[in-house]
């Protein structure tokens, strides 16, 4: 893995350095194709046909949304059904520094760009307001194959040259300056001002980029904070939001959670979800901090380990019909993807990643990922319950970096996309869950900034009093 400043000049993207090798030359499903081809108009009508109580002129403003911050989210959903058979996408969360991009097989086989360059041309552009005068920076902790592809597309939109910065929570950090207005980068013996930073800064950012700076950074660490790297803040976000959708019979979908769980309290609410729950640190990402427990053992070795922090989330467990939490909403159970020739189906969940345009937010990417192991009737003693119900890709190298199991990822092609059992009113109902979380998020940002940009830190410690990330917070 690259881990020094490079200098990225226009024309030079190669898309076999971008996707990964299984996508670089599959074909889109023409139901995936259709779907991003809806205007939101079609979209809203065969919605509201669905949900007659819900009013079409509230879901286009929604629909229209603006964000301030939030330029480029993506959501993980669930495909669950309840006991009665109600199918619903669910929302498990959302990711402010989305991968989805090198997964997507190209909407349009004459742009080779994808998803890159599109993100630059109908988000990053519109939001620059004065021409680029200084130099233009992507900084990175994680998927530089992503990465180093958004650093690419940014070169030719601009047509000028592009900073590709490793930016690691863990390593050296003395290349980069934030304590002037503008954030700076050392080129050389050299510290040159960056007026632009497409920031995919995945552990911690609030740790080494401002929340408040006259370079222009998106997505700004604000939205972390806000929900989109936060997990706690982001389940009393969508909770502030569905309050305000509750008239308009429209609601963010989310397993029952409890927020604010201090960890001596965690096995009271494990027993009160009927002995299975999923626990989750709030400020983690890629599958990292989050635990799924479905006996006494799962839950003892839980508690026998450190965290860094004070406070945790504990969510009701979607599993099996027979082995899912009970609430007082009932119970979801997974889906799974269609039986293969074994009789054997998998959990999966559903990547939608969407971003900020002249029209509102519009789909960009999509994926799947499957579970290692299928989905069972009934649990054996012993078999880690992550295998069943895990699915995120990215895991740790002995040597810090990252890895990806791309056995378990499933493209929008036109294979792999029969096994997942998705319909298009599937994907209309995690686009439209996966803007409404974002929106609850991008009004979270807002509200913890003042009208002068100036971090609200009384109210943010008042929403998550946790100290051990206050402290973190530049």
């Amino acid at each position: 893995m690259i881990k020094h400043t490079e200098i990225i000049a226009p024309h030079t993207f190669e898309p076999e350095n971008h996707w990964y090798e299984k996508s670089l030359n599959a074909t889109i499903h023409p139901m995936v194709s259709y779907f991003l081809n809806l205007t939101n108009d079609r979209i809203v009508k065969r919605y509201c046909h669905l949900n007659p109580k819900v009013n079409s002129d509230d879901l286009k403003e929604i629909l229209n949304y603006k964000p301030k911050y939030y330029h480029l989210s993506g959501a993980d959903l669930l495909h669950v059904t309840t006991e009665k058979g109600k199918r619903q996408m669910v929302i498990i969360e959302n990711n402010s520094c989305p991968s989805g991009q090198k997964s997507m097989p190209l909407l349009n086989e004459f742009k080779e760009q994808g998803g890159y360059r599109k993100f630059m041309e109908h988000t990053i552009k519109p939001l620059l307001k004065k021409k680029i005068n200084n130099a233009v920076a992507v900084i990175y902790d994680k998927n530089y194959m992503e990465a180093s592809g958004y650093a690419h597309a940014m070169a030719d939109m601009l047509n000028k040259k592009v900073y590709l910065v490793p930016f690691y929570n863990d390593l050296d950090k003395s290349h980069v300056n934030i304590s002037t207005d503008y954030i700076q980068l050392k080129v050389g013996d050299e510290w040159i001002q960056l007026d632009l930073v497409f920031r995919y800064l995945t552990q911690k950012p609030w740790n080494r980029l401002p929340i408040s700076s006259k370079t222009k950074i998106i997505n700004p660490t604000i939205v972390c904070l806000a929900g989109g790297r936060n997990k706690l803040i982001a389940s009393k976000a969508y909770s502030f939001y569905n309050s305000e959708l509750q008239h308009k019979n429209l609601k963010i979908i989310t397993p029952h959670t409890i927020w604010d769980v201090n960890k001596n309290e965690i096995p009271l609410w494990v027993e009160n979800l009927g002995g299975k729950a999923v626990v989750k640190t709030p400020y983690s990402n890629a599958g990292q901090g989050v635990f799924t427990i479905v006996n006494e053992q799962e839950l003892e070795d839980f508690m026998k380990m450190d965290f860094d922090y004070n406070k945790f989330i504990v969510q009701s467990l979607v599993g099996n019909y027979n082995w899912s939490s009970t609430t007082s909403e009932g119970k979801y159970y997974h889906v799974g993807t269609v039986p293969n020739q074994k009789g054997q189906s998998y959990v999966l969940d559903f990547r939608m990643m969407i971003h900020a345009t002249k029209e509102g937010y519009k789909p960009i990417s999509i994926y799947s990922r499957r579970a290692k192991a299928p989905l069972k009737d009934t649990l054996q003693d012993g078999k880690a319950s992550w295998d069943i119900l895990g699915t995120n890709l990215s895991f740790k190298k002995e040597n810090g970096d990252w890895g990806s199991d791309t056995n378990r990822l499933l493209l929008m092609e036109r294979k792999e996309f029969n096994n997942l059992g998705i319909g298009l009113d599937d994907l209309i109902e995690a686009y439209i869950q996966t803007v409404l979380t974002s929106i609850a998020i991008d009004k979270m940002a807002i509200q913890l900034l003042n009208k002068k940009g100036t971090f609200k830190r009384k109210l943010f410690k008042s929403l998550n009093d946790d100290d051990s990330l206050i402290k973190e917070i530049i």
